[in-house]
């Protein structure tokens, strides 16, 4: 049945501010998980989201991203390990808090709004400890703080890919959660409209200062959302942190690849150095004679005759725009090397070139280590 609301209510409601809830502290403690004896989707993840933050957990499909968010939400036990909310246990050998009572909000990746109701019904739906009203005021609040106060009496299909995905988080904040989380919530978004719903998602979350965990996929993603971010393979935490800590300092060559295109090269150690068909770089840390990967950024190649430069041969380019991506050929290596080199540096008919590297776009990883 369609939601009728006074005027008056719809006025007094746009001049509530939109309240903010409590941040809370959600840490994993040593938490695995396996659905059969023989696969374990998490191993060992000791985590933390401090409060106000934002924490992205990103990684590829099956990394165990999705199950720790489950996790944290009510909605998986987990085989051992504890989940704390502000050094409480909710969940771990002899606790477990039904979801209800935890206090933590989340948003589904597909949304799951239903077609049924009004959008301000969908917001206050899991606002049952309140009364009617008290209910309906709090989803005008919610909803006034993602800007869809206009679009109360409305039915989802009228609404957009974007503005279904701030109903949805509407309805998860409406509760004043401690710890919200997102799984994937900008996947089904058309590519044009991401930044911008990403960007009012942000904002939405500074404004209400909870404590969010946001799963993705997307490197950039995690680096435009997150405070930090909590890197995950095969159910292990690989590396955590800064954006700029991981990009500049990968554990691996798992992590490196994670957040930038790569052109490898092998070489074996000597003096300190690793030889390789784009130039000779230094291997810090690495005994003479180990075999070593070299890493090089698509952004790490600068056209020019300088010292250390080497010869290449354009086999193809791209236009991107901003930059080219192109292919090169390059005596002594086994495949093409890529490059994204900036649109007008090189002329439309250049063929034979000299490139250099730029020190800061070069990783060197000991092989065989390289993915530990």
């Amino acid at each position: 049945m369609r939601s009728q609301d006074s005027p008056r209510e719809a006025q007094v409601a746009a001049r509530v501010t939109a309240g903010v809830t409590f941040a809370a502290r959600l840490a994993f403690e040593n938490v695995s998980h396996a659905f059969t004896a023989d696969r374990r989707t998490l191993d060992g993840i000791s985590l933390q989201a401090e409060p106000g933050e934002v924490l992205c957990l990103l990684g590829p499909s099956g990394s165990g991203k999705t199950t720790l968010l489950r996790i944290a939400a009510g909605i998986e036990p987990q085989t051992s390990g504890r989940v704390l909310l502000n050094e409480r246990e909710i969940a771990g050998p002899a606790v477990f808090l039904p979801p209800e009572q935890r206090s933590i909000g989340l948003v589904f990746q597909d949304f799951a709004l239903f077609p049924h109701l009004t959008i301000l019904d969908n917001v206050r739906f899991g606002l049952t400890a309140l009364s009617r009203e008290e209910a309906r005021r709090e989803a005008h609040i919610a909803l006034a703080r993602v800007g869809l106060e206009h679009h109360a009496l409305s039915f989802p299909h009228v609404l957009s890919g974007g503005e279904q995905q701030r109903v949805a988080l509407a309805r998860a904040l409406a509760p004043r959660p401690a710890v919200l989380l997102m799984d994937e919530p900008f996947s089904g978004l058309d590519s044009r409209l991401k930044d911008s719903v990403r960007a009012e998602t942000l904002a939405i979350l500074r404004e209400s200062r909870a404590t969010a965990i946001v799963v993705t996929h997307d490197a950039e993603e995690a680096m435009r959302l997150g405070d930090r971010i909590a890197l995950l393979k095969d159910g292990r935490l690989v590396q955590h942190g800064r954006a700029e800590e991981i990009y500049l300092n990968p554990a691996n060559l798992f992590a490196a690849g994670f957040f930038s295109e790569l052109n490898l090269f092998s070489a074996r150690v000597a003096g300190g150095h690793a030889e390789t068909a784009v130039g000779r770089v230094e291997a810090r840390g690495l005994a003479d004679g180990a075999l070593a990967t070299v890493a090089v950024r698509l952004s790490g190649f600068d056209i020019g005759s300088v010292e250390g430069a080497f010869e290449a041969r354009v086999l193809s380019r791209r236009y991107l725009g901003v930059v080219e991506l192109i292919e090169f050929a390059v005596p002594g290596a086994e495949r093409p090397v890529r490059a994204r080199i900036r649109c007008g540096a090189l002329s439309p008919d250049a063929r034979d070139i000299w490139l250099s590297l730029r020190n800061s776009d070069v990783l060197v990883f000991e092989t065989g280590a390289e993915n530990a």
